[in-house]
């Protein structure tokens, strides 16, 4: 498997802190599905960058896509092949930190985010 564990930034942590807090949903792996799905959906590539692992917030792949971690992997691979990158595992590790860290940034930089009901309207 390409990806067993993600760590995040401390940045990234400080920012799932606030969306916590602001939509109420309590566990970092939800929040993190959908800054990953918000990032995926972006027509741009993330810029390449090099993002620390310098927070305390980790978690395994199985906890981070739950029962859809197929699904999860499916769509980063599917996302690698049509920007021109690959699927190596070394490539989807590191989309996936991109891909990852840019939506967490999406979720927390959008100031009408203000209940969970805001976070359900970025998809209806």
């Amino acid at each position: 498997m390409a990806i067993e564990h993600i760590r995040l930034s401390q940045q990234a942590k400080e920012q799932l802190i606030k969306l916590k807090r602001v939509t109420g949903i309590e566990h970092w792996n939800v929040l993190c599905r959908w800054a990953l799905c918000l990032s995926l959906a972006e027509q741009s590539v993330p810029p390449v960058s090099k993002i620390p692992a310098d927070s305390n917030v980790e978690m395994s792949w199985k906890v981070f896509g739950g029962r859809y971690a197929d699904l999860y992997m499916a769509l980063l691979k599917e996302r690698c092949v049509r920007d021109g990158l690959g699927t190596d595992p070394e490539v989807l590790a590191q989309q996936f930190r991109l891909h990852l860290h840019r939506g967490i940034s999406y979720l927390a930089g959008n100031r009408e985010m203000r209940r969970i009901d805001d976070l359900v309207a970025l998809v209806a």
